[in-house]
């Protein structure tokens, strides 16, 4: 009898994991139910259950609580980025570390983290993520869960880690005919999971995606790739999307390529997985007190669309890059008319098979123009673009330099336009009023080639623009002459560096305090900063030995008196990662910033697992509503200036 039973047990199992995990079942349901219908009279007749008879997933008695288990290795969760700059210091800090890096890209599946237990090959125990260190024991949940296996060739203990999830399709299914409906998959499959009673969640249909191995007695395997074939070999569902990347460039092109595919995929997901490769390199890199250093997950919290381009044609930015700008089918987005779109270079226009004509995947993220991220579908009148060979400004023949392609001459029209708009922008020397319209005025009529020449505008100059009457002016003056007293980090920001966004700019300005100490260092001292990697290095070093760049600096350090900021040790804010959003009644954000900056508060662009309080002001949107969801404490200004000793 128990060798009949052992051989129905492996034969509904072999069936089922074609059926639940594969989607190629080989035998109908009615051959499937007379064995089961044969395994379960012979479990009765001979009181005896094998480990891993498909029997033991039936949903058992309600439980009256959740015992807590401690996992045998730590489940970190991952730290997030929602930013381009975010994601360029995640690698730059792991290539410090490990040359020639390479990483997995994968999924991040908005569900629920689960820790399965496997003892002698048997499935021994299920448990949540918890606070990673102890979990909800929710085995007699997963039980009711068809898509893993009882047991496994692997005959020591191991702990793997996947998400579990309740597909679109399914909870459309349930819905239709539940009492109360569920709002999302993610709440669903989160509730069929932490809920007492088994039959719920045998009801609710959630299944897990496996994604890694937390623990093995033995040896573990090298690389991520081998992880997955592991976890494929023992019989545990894998989502069939991942790629291996070599450096930065391929990694967001696979995160581009999800953002796409998320649209056709039955599973809901926010965003991707990018994690080291190689499991050895990752115990250098470590982690913090939350998060592993080897790993992020870049978080989709931008508004997206298809629309058509009509039209692709060349930016030129300060740096002379060229920039392939798509003009587009105006379409709304985010609250806006959008009719431009930008790609990388041309090479991102042929990975991303982008052609006039075609109709294409769009992102808006913050202010920023949106941006491309790959073709939905061609059509009959679709055309390519061709690559330029000379300045279509000014027609000077283009130099290719890595995977961009550069005007070369100084004193092309755009170029100078696009310096001057860079240092006056917000974020820089946040000249008010200044826009690039202003900037092309004062290069067209005045003949401005450069920042400096901005401290010796006069009324009377201002006067012969059009557009200009005595008040605004005034303005522009008073404006210009309030930059004179800047942040460092700014200002650093504000020379327009190739590479050096406000997160390095922050960096150098610790690092150095001051530009004396900055336009001397070595590649080498550049290096040892978190967020500054060999191209940026070079570049930051190049700059400063440029004659023409050494002259305007010391033009503009004759105006203007960059400040280091003067962080507090200990102070009120100290540890807190601050997030400001809306209109606040008196203070200016940049006001606002550097209070926060300066009592040993470090300040964020948008909401993420790090952010400890928000300061919210009027007509605060989507930055509140994420943090009343994640529970952050949120003030106002009165508590804000209470906290400070304002009041």
């Amino acid at each position: 009898m128990m060798d009949r039973m052992r051989e129905l047990v492996d034969k509904l199992n072999k069936w089922a994991h074609e059926y639940y995990v594969l989607d190629a079942p080989s035998v109908p349901d009615s051959e499937y139910d007379r064995y089961y219908d044969e395994l379960r009279r012979l479990e009765e007749e001979s009181g005896r259950v094998l480990p891993d008879s498909p029997t033991r997933r039936v949903g058992g008695e309600p439980l009256k609580a959740f015992s807590r288990h401690a996992h045998i290795a730590r489940l970190y969760s991952l730290d997030k980025a929602v930013t381009g700059d975010e994601l360029s210091a995640f690698f730059t800090r792991v290539g410090k570390v490990v040359p020639k890096p390479q990483f997995t890209v994968e999924y991040k599946f908005d569900g629920l983290t689960m820790c399965l237990t496997y003892r002698g090959g048997s499935f021994v125990r299920a448990t949540t993520r918890g606070n990673g260190v102890e979990g909800e024991d929710v085995t007699a949940q997963c039980l009711t869960i068809k898509s893993f296996p009882l047991s496994i060739s692997y005959k020591g203990t191991a702990e793997v880690k996947g998400e579990a999830v309740i597909r679109l399709s399914v909870l459309d299914e349930y819905n239709k005919s539940a009492a109360e409906p569920l709002k999302n998959a993610r709440n669903a499959a989160a509730g069929a999971i932490r809920n007492l009673d088994p039959s719920v969640t045998a009801k609710r249909r959630p299944e897990i995606y496996f994604y890694d191995i937390n623990y093995m007695d033995g040896d573990m395997p090298a690389t991520q790739e081998e992880c997955f074939g592991w976890l494929e070999r023992e019989g545990f569902k894998v989502f069939p999307f991942r790629r291996l990347c070599s450096g930065e460039e391929e990694v967001r092109a696979a995160i581009d390529e999800i953002e796409v595919g998320r649209r056709n995929i039955d599973v809901l997901t926010d965003g991707a997985v990018i994690k080291l490769n190689d499991i050895a390199a990752r115990k250098v890199l470590g982690s913090t007190d939350k998060f592993p250093r080897w790993a992020i997950a870049y978080k989709f919290e931008a508004e997206e669309c298809v629309t058509v381009v009509r039209d692709v044609r060349w930016h030129v930015g300060r740096t002379g890059k060229l920039t392939p700008l798509a003009e587009l089918e105006p379409v709304e987005l985010a609250g806006v008319t959008v009719r431009r779109a930008t790609l990388n270079n041309f090479g991102d226009i042929i990975k991303k098979k982008v052609k006039r004509g075609s109709k294409v995947l769009i992102r808006r993220s913050n202010e920023v123009i949106p941006e491309i991220l790959g073709t939905v579908e061609h059509t009959e009148g679709s055309s390519d673009v061709v690559r330029p060979t000379v300045c279509p400004f000014c027609g000077t023949p283009l130099v290719e330099v890595g995977a961009n392609i550069f005007c070369p001459y100084r004193l092309c029209r755009p170029r100078i336009v696009a310096k001057l708009a860079h240092f006056a922008s917000k974020g820089a020397m946040d000249i008010e009023g200044f826009s690039e319209k202003t900037a092309e005025q004062l290069h067209d009529r005045l003949g401005l080639n450069n920042a400096s020449e901005l401290y010796a505008l006069t009324a009377e100059k201002l006067l012969s623009l059009e557009g200009f009457k005595a008040k605004k002016a005034e303005n522009l003056l008073g404006a210009i002459q309030k930059s004179r007293d800047v942040a460092l980090d700014k200002f650093i920001y504000a020379l327009g560096m190739e590479g050096v966004g406000k997160v390095a700019a922050a960096d150098l300005a610790a690092a150095f305090g001051g530009m004396e100490r900055l336009r001397a260092a070595s590649k080498e001292e550049l290096l040892s900063l978190d967020n500054i990697g060999e191209v940026t290095a070079e570049a930051i070093v190049g700059w400063f030995k440029d004659g023409q760049n050494a002259a305007e600096l010391d033009a503009l350090l004759a105006c203007v008196k960059p400040r280091v900021k003067v962080r507090e040790e200990g102070g009120v804010l100290s540890g807190q990662f601050v997030v400001l959003t809306g209109t606040l009644p008196t203070y200016k954000r940049g006001e606002a910033q550097e209070l926060i900056e300066r009592n040993g508060g470090v300040c964020q662009s948008s909401v993420t697992g790090k952010t400890t309080l928000v300061l919210a002001g009027e007509a605060a949107g989507g930055k509140l509503e994420k943090a009343e969801k994640l529970g952050i404490k949120i003030i106002d200004e009165s508590e804000f200036k209470a906290m400070l000793g304002l009041n």
